[in-house]
Formats: structure tokens, sequence, C-alpha cells
């Protein structure tokens, strides 16, 4: 973790992130009640994300698989996306009257997600405490601990992030940033890289 300007940066974040000739992105708006009605659009947006950059990989099978690469682009794009959405929007703080948001850069060998929502301070706090612990855990043995917290429903288990990095090694990167003119409330930005 490193503090800049009383911003807050976790793992693999970076603020320049590389030109690229392809991104796409999406903003939600922050009124609360069509974003609620909206909530299964969320999916078919992490999906459209999928189709529209799978487009971009090859249809040849690939070694040892029955998949070929613009399937499982296509898989993994609509997971992450899904669940980084899902998070960002349950997470949120309509108080900001600012958009979620969801920008995806394609890449020669990978492609960056950039989300970013806002959140009170106490939900801040929570997601932090969790990064530290991730960061200083070994990923299997912490992935176990949390598998068990969702089987018995106790807390909290942020299994979609687990998922993300156990299953498509994506590697995370987190800044959190006090609104200067609404310090209650922090813009969480996440930098999602994965190897295409």
């Amino acid at each position: 973790m490193t503090q800049t300007q009383s911003a807050r940066i976790f793992g693999a974040f970076t603020t320049e992130i590389p030109a690229s000739e392809e991104y796409l992105t999406l903003h939600f708006s922050p009124n609360t009640v069509p974003r609620r009605r909206r909530w299964g659009n969320y999916g078919l947006s992490a999906d459209f994300l999928g189709d529209y950059f799978a487009a971009f990989f090859p249809g040849d099978t690939l070694p040892d698989s029955k998949l070929n690469q613009r399937d499982t682009v296509k898989a993994a794009v609509s997971y992450i996306a899904n669940e980084l959405l899902e998070n960002a929007v349950k997470y949120n703080d309509e108080s900001a009257q600012a958009p979620v948001s969801i920008c995806l850069h394609l890449y020669q060998n990978e492609l960056i997600f950039q989300v970013v929502n806002y959140a009170d301070a106490n939900t801040a706090e929570k997601y932090q405490a969790f990064i530290q612990q991730l960061t200083q855990a070994d990923l299997d043995t912490f992935y176990m601990q949390q598998l068990e917290k969702a089987a018995t429903g106790t807390d909290s288990s942020c299994m979609g992030i687990l998922t993300m990095m156990n299953d498509y090694g994506a590697r995370f990167g987190w800044r959190f940033q006090p609104l200067a003119q609404q310090p209650e409330i922090t813009q969480i930005e996440v930098l999602v890289a994965l190897d295409v």
C-alpha cells in the first residue's frame, strides 16, 4: 500500500493506463430508482462487453482445450465484468451523485478493466481492511477460508474477487480517494489486468 495526497493505493494500481486503440466505457446513472429496476441489465452489460471484446480474438482452438480463444475471452470478460459491476453498484453511495463506470482497454496480450464507484467511509474502510488481508495472505489458504465463510453465511466472503484471482489469474489494483467536496464519500477505482 502507498499513500499519495490522501489517496490510498493497494496492489498493482497505476494512475497512467497506457493508451489503447480499442476500449469501451459504460456509465450507469446515479439515480437510485432506475438502478434498482435495472439490476438485471448489469449482467446483460457484462455479456455485451464479453461479446464485444471476444470479436477481436481468433476462433482457433486453444492447445489442450476444446474451447477456442474467442469463447475463452468472452467467458472471462463476461464473468469479471459482471462481478465488478455488481460490487460497484451494490456498494455505491448515491449521495455522490456520480455514475458508476466500467471501461475495458484491449492490448495485444492483456485486457484492463477499470471500474469506478463511490462509497461511504465505513464501506471504504471495510473494503480496505479486506484488501490488506488479501494482499498479505497466501491466496490458496485465504480462498479456502473465504469459501468456508460463504458456506456458513457468517460474513461477507468476497468470493467474486478471489475467484477472479484464483480462476482467471486476474491482477488487481485499488485506489481510494476521498472526494474534495464530500470528504465523507470515497471514490473507489479498481483496475483488473487479465492476460489474453
